[in-house]
């Protein structure tokens, strides 16, 4: 790098693409009220420009653009239709996907252009010369339409690497034809830093300003991006958790959470980076994906520690084993409780579930306790609820509202060849003055049995307790802890539950996997009843 960096990266802008590049992802769908929903999100977030799709190329697409003029207003960001370059043979006035991009009326569009001269006579069965002539034919229609056009030289790495000078010709053309910006893409994800460090810097001695566009197959998309910005790119295209087909693409949520916190460059606007983790989870939800427990910044386990080393550190200084405070891109540091733990783990856990300062002697019982608690299977570290539970019970405070009286649940095949499940579950309030003849006992149906379960004890407990409603199961989760065993083995059951966007996690272990899962849920709901009580 030539220049300073400050001066090399200054005025960054963040290209989203998760409508349309993200949603090439296997498994992964956008309903065109999804695609508004989370377009919205990313407006509130702040990014620069959002990509809503390919209009003309799918009817989804099509009608997230007609509906978009009307009901999807933007306070920041711009919205962006994506296309091609012309047809060869054809003319750009006349092609119908150009319509298209002109019908979707949006003030920016990005053309995708082959710019690897292989592609460009195997793929499009043309002549070199008659692509650059589509790029200046598309660019210059769309310009003189009024609009802003980004072209999206695809392939351009592997290009350059087989053909530079081609690859050049192609960033040449779209800046002859009026582009206001080159966007310089990693299609297969091969590249490492160094290879996009002296393309880029070659690229820009083309004079039109350079964006970058990573996918994620060597897993290097984000290292790739800065690379790309170091050596003078200005736009930097990605999709929100990374989501893209194959391995994915660049996840702006580590891009913006580097550039923010690492080179100390505003890229989103006051005030909105201490909302990245919270629209992260927000957009995982819509897109019904999984959140990523490990994605920088946004993670859950982005900044919890485990090691009793790290916990004795932390006790000092958090910033000692912390690159930044959690909560400037909206998370937070938890504490893990294991068998590796020590009495520092216990004690930063304790406070953090607002149990105040344990002595040693009461740290030390509770990592005795939990070390048993894990030859029999349990593991509290993916588990804070229960461990709360522990805890409680340990030193003697309220661990339920309620107590089951019993549970059931059978399976059985009906006539029709299908399964049936029902549950009944029967319980009553801990300060009912008379316990049985208070109980309350509800029959349900479900998906199985841990549905069904799930169903009859909300029921038990709404009348008694209606802020159970706001409880929702997000995730099940079972492993099997015997090796070598096939049903008879002991099981390990995981249960999330979201209550006010907040994720808690319980756990069940037995050799009956019904049994399991009854112990998590009935925790999960205990857990939620008793965590907001004073301790």
């Amino acid at each position: 790098m030539t220049e300073p960096l400050s001066t090399a990266v200054s005025g960054i802008t963040l290209f989203d693409t998760t409508l349309r590049d993200g949603a090439q992802q296997e498994g992964l769908r956008f309903s065109v009220e999804d695609k508004l929903r989370i377009a919205h999100l990313l407006d509130s977030l702040g990014l620069g420009l959002i990509e809503g799709g390919w209009p003309g190329s799918n009817p989804n697409d099509t009608a997230f653009f007609q509906r978009a003029r009307t009901e999807l207003e933007l306070t920041g960001s711009r919205l962006v239709a994506f296309g091609s370059t012309r047809r060869p043979g054809a003319r750009a006035a006349d092609d119908p996907l150009v319509a298209a991009l002109r019908e979707a009326a949006t003030p920016v569009v990005c053309l995708v252009a082959k710019s690897d001269s292989r592609h460009v006579e195997k793929a499009l069965r043309t002549t070199l010369d008659e692509n650059l002539e589509m790029v200046r034919d598309t660019v210059g229609h769309l310009v003189a339409e009024g609009r802003e056009v980004m072209v999206d030289c695809e392939h351009f790495f592997d290009g350059y690497r087989h053909d530079p000078a081609y690859a050049l010709e192609v960033v040449r053309a779209a800046a002859e034809s009026g582009a206001s910006i080159a966007v310089l893409c990693d299609t297969n994800g091969g590249m490492i830093p160094s290879f996009i460090t002296d393309i880029v810097s070659d690229a820009a001695a083309v004079g039109l300003p350079l964006g970058i566009h990573c996918h994620n197959d060597t897993g290097c998309a984000v290292a790739n991006s800065m690379a790309a910005m170091e050596a003078g790119a200005v736009q930097i295209q990605g999709t929100l958790n990374g989501y893209g087909e194959r391995t994915g693409n660049a996840d702006l949520v580590t891009v913006i959470g580097n550039l923010e916190t690492k080179y100390d460059l505003r890229v989103l606007p006051e005030g909105r980076l201490a909302e990245l983790a919270g629209v992260a989870h927000a957009v995982g939800e819509i897109a019904n994906q999984l959140p990523q427990a490990r994605q920088p910044y946004a993670g859950r386990s982005s900044f919890a520690h485990k090691a009793g080393l790290h916990a004795s550190a932390i006790r000092i200084d958090p910033d000692l084993y912390q690159h930044i405070d959690p909560a400037v891109v909206g998370n937070d540091m938890r504490m893990l409780v294991s068998g590796m733990s020590g009495r520092a783990n216990v004690l930063l856990k304790a406070s953090e579930l607002g149990f105040g300062e344990l002595t040693r002697d009461q740290a030390s019982e509770v990592v005795e306790l939990v070390k048993e608690r894990e030859v029999d299977g349990y593991s509290y570290e993916a588990a804070d609820a229960s461990f709360e539970l522990l805890m409680r019970d340990h030193l003697g405070l309220p661990t339920s509202p309620f107590e089951v009286v019993f549970w059931q649940a059978s399976s059985h095949q009906t006539g029709q060849g299908r399964a049936s499940t029902t549950a009944v579950v029967s319980l009553y309030p801990t300060d009912a003055p008379d316990r049985l003849a208070g109980a309350t006992t509800v029959e349900a149906v479900g998906n199985g049995p841990v549905h069904a379960l799930d169903q009859a004890l909300r029921g038990a407990l709404i009348d008694h307790f209606p802020q159970v409603a706001g409880c929702r199961l997000t995730d099940y989760r079972v492993r099997i802890l015997d090796d070598g065993h096939g049903t008879d083995a002991t099981v390990r059951v995981l249960i999330d539950t979201e209550i006010d966007q907040h994720i808690t996690t319980t756990v069940g272990v037995g050799t009956d996997i019904i049994e399991a899962s009854w112990e998590a849920l009935s925790d999960a709901y205990r857990h939620a009843l008793v965590s907001g009580m004073k301790v």
